[in-house]
C-alpha cells in the first residue's frame, strides 16, 4: 500500500530492517524523506504492531 510521496509502508519497514535499532532522522535520510513523513509512517506501523520503538534519552529507536 502506497504512503504520500510513493513510499509504500513494505519500503519503510525494509529501511527499519536495514538500519536497526535506528532513529527517525536515520530512516527518513535512508527512505530519502523528510523526519516528519517518516515519523508520521512509523508511528502508523508500530501502532499496527508492524514495527516497534523504544525511547533511549530524547529519541526513539525503531525495530521489528
Amino acid at each position: 500500500m502506497p504512503t504520500q510521496k510513493g513510499i509504500t509502508y513494505d519500503e519503510v519497514i525494509e529501511a527499519v530492517q536495514a538500519t536497526q535499532p535506528a532513529g527517525t532522522s536515520d530512516i527518513a535520510e535512508y527512505l530519502g524523506i523528510e523526519w516528519q513523513g517518516a515519523d508520521h509512517r512509523l508511528r502508523q506501523l508500530r501502532d499496527e504492531g508492524n514495527v516497534e520503538s523504544d525511547k533511549i534519552g530524547g529519541s526513539l529507536m525503531w525495530t521489528l
